[in-house]
């Protein structure tokens, strides 16, 4: 059953992560109403969907206003997207460059896959404003985190099922150290506090040693612009 329009919600794609944390707290500043959703598709880092409960009452606890907005939480359940690649987010192997020059933890077609479930879910629901954490500016070059591809998508999705859906990506020309910042200007020292603990951004899912900046292995790629993220946020403080 489709829902009637609200103009007035939005849905957060969240994993679990820094990015998605903060996206989630952007989305709570600026909508009546937020939903949020989450993909199982076989990563080798599934431990972020683990985080999500806790991130939600962590959300939930800082500001009650925000705990009012909060809606459903969905998790979308897509392992062919595994089956199909042969990446090191989705395999046991070392985290490497590839000829193509893209590193090999990029999933072809992920956020390609996500949006369209994203809005067909929100067309069932209603929603016509959904919330991603791409970013071309300090990221590890994934094509489909580029601005121009997801407006390329918003179109696609749009016109394909025939509803004005608006894509925001409020980290895409920010770089890790502002994302850090704008999570303070959003939630002060409690949230930046809460995405350090709870959130999860390491490739390989490590969980054992937790750094100044977080959980995780301290180096893989996510790993390493988490960290130098949270350096230049510091000594920008």
């Amino acid at each position: 059953m489709t829902h009637p329009s609200q103009s007035d919600t939005a849905l957060v794609l969240f994993s679990g992560g820094q990015d998605s944390t903060t996206c989630l707290a952007w989305a709570l500043s600026r909508f009546a109403r937020v939903e949020t959703l989450g993909f199982e598709y076989g990563q080798r880092h599934a431990i972020e969907l683990a985080c999500r409960d806790r991130l939600l009452d962590g959300i939930k606890g800082l500001r009650t206003d925000w705990a009012a907005k909060l809606g459903e939480s969905h998790t979308l359940s897509i392992p062919t997207l595994a089956a199909i690649s042969d990446t090191a987010l989705t395999r046991d192997v070392e985290i490497a460059m590839g000829a193509d020059g893209l590193p090999n933890t990029f999933v072809p077609g992920r956020n390609l896959v996500f949006l369209t479930f994203a809005a067909a879910l929100a067309y069932r629901r209603g929603i016509t404003h959904i919330v991603g954490g791409m970013c071309e500016t300090d990221y590890s070059g994934y094509p489909d985190c580029r601005d121009d591809t997801i407006r390329a998508m918003q179109a696609a999705l749009s016109l394909g099922m025939a509803r004005p859906f608006e894509l925001h990506t409020p980290l895409m020309w920010i770089d890790k150290a502002a994302t850090w910042q704008l999570a303070h200007d959003l939630g002060g020292d409690s949230l930046v506090d809460l995405i350090r603990e709870q959130s999860h951004t390491c490739y390989l899912g490590e969980r054992g040693a937790q750094h100044e900046w977080g959980y995780g292995c301290g180096e893989c790629p996510a790993c390493n612009l988490r960290a130098k993220g949270w350096r230049e946020y510091v000594a920008g403080r």
